[in-house]
């Protein structure tokens, strides 16, 4: 069990890049011009990590509740997917949100095993 939640969490990570690599290929791709293709397709990604250093990762300076944590997770992978959506890549960006879905489910899964587990 305690490979699967190493494993989750590994994978937790890597979706994180993959939301960041998505943010950034819809900004070159939709940015006309080679100046506004480099703000948006570095720009988005890097306000994006920004705000999950800041709020969201478990090392974050500033910590909010789990309700806003959880609309940051939303906002951040919904655009990572939309940007998919309009990069054209809508089986990816559907694939991406069921993969996210499915790590979310398994992470409250594995979160609910620990607390268990730090109980006994």
């Amino acid at each position: 069990m305690l490979l699967l939640k190493a494993s989750n969490l590994g994978f937790r990570f890597v979706l994180e890049l993959c939301a960041l690599a998505a943010l950034g290929y819809w900004g070159f791709k939709a940015g006309h011009g080679i100046l506004l293709k480099v703000i948006l397709g570095l720009g988005t990604p890097l306000a994006a990590a920004t705000l999950w250093g800041l709020f969201g990762s478990p090392a974050a300076p500033f910590k909010v509740g789990v309700p806003i944590r959880l609309l940051l997770e939303i906002v951040i992978n919904g655009a990572a997917a939309f940007a998919l959506y309009a990069s054209g890549k809508a089986s990816l960006a559907v694939t991406f949100i069921v993969v996210v879905i499915i790590n979310k489910v398994l992470m409250i899964d594995c979160l609910g095993t620990v607390k268990k587990n730090r109980e006994i």
